[in-house]
């Protein structure tokens, strides 16, 4: 029991942010849930608990969803998910994490730097000059199917292509919704989810629910320049998080 009260904490927490922000609970936790639950245990009851959460931001806050931007990166992602999952079964994936981790840091604080300095993180342009930007997003694909945390590449794209802040974390959440379903279906197809899972995952949701009320709280007291003061940062501490935990 204690082991699921720490993990609770953690859910709270990670799920709070989440739910100011629209992404990073699964990265963040992950760590902390997997050595107190197990690693097989931590990675099913965390995909669960993201895509409830995710699923109920998307339906609370539908009105906000581009619908265009969420058809984009999907779409890119999706074409860069089979080259992630077929090397995640095929090489070593210590090194690409880590360099993964190096370019999440490094990318973050210059935003960071950049919006302290001009207050604004600039926009996607249009024709041939946005495909550097479509490719960031099939290499988020692609790092989703090796780690299960494309997020922080998907985030660089969507701060400039979804400014507003609602918009943006609704977007998100969205996508969230629909490759957590994708996992979770794989998970019911292989019979996977075990009762300890579902029991865990069960005793977890109150912490889920507790986090989402601060989150919510959050998100609607902070203005647009604050809350992509606070993504930046949710950004560079998923980097940080990756590379202590990078072996």
């Amino acid at each position: 029991m204690s082991a699921i009260l720490a993990s609770g904490v953690v859910v709270l927490i990670t799920h709070a942010l989440e739910a100011v922000t629209g992404f990073g609970c699964a990265v963040l936790a992950m760590p902390f849930v997997s050595a107190l639950l197990g690693v097989k245990t931590a990675v099913k009851v965390i995909t669960i608990l993201a895509w409830l959460l995710a699923l109920y931001l998307a339906v609370r806050n539908y009105r906000k969803i581009n619908f265009k931007q969420y058809a984009i990166i999907t779409a890119c992602m999706l074409a860069g998910l089979p080259a992630g999952m077929y090397l995640f079964r095929s090489q070593d994936t210590t090194a690409l994490s880590f360099i993964l981790a190096i370019f999440i840091v490094f990318v973050s604080v210059s935003q960071l730097y950049r919006l302290l300095r001009t207050k604004q993180t600039g926009s996607i342009p249009t024709g041939k000059a946005a495909i550097p930007y479509y490719l960031l997003l099939v290499l988020g694909g692609i790092v989703h199917g090796l780690f299960s945390s494309g997020g922080p590449l998907v985030v660089l794209y969507a701060t400039r292509a979804l400014p507003d802040k609602g918009s943006f974390r609704a977007t998100l959440c969205l996508l969230w919704t629909t490759l957590n379903t994708i996992i979770i279906a794989t998970y019911l197809s292989e019979g996977s989810l075990d009762q300890t899972t579902l029991t865990t995952t069960a005793l977890l949701i109150p912490f889920v629910v507790v986090g989402v009320v601060i989150g919510e709280r959050v998100h609607d007291k902070v203005d647009g320049r604050k809350f992509s003061l606070i993504v930046f940062s949710m950004l560079l501490l998923t980097g940080i998080f990756m590379l202590a935990f990078t072996r």
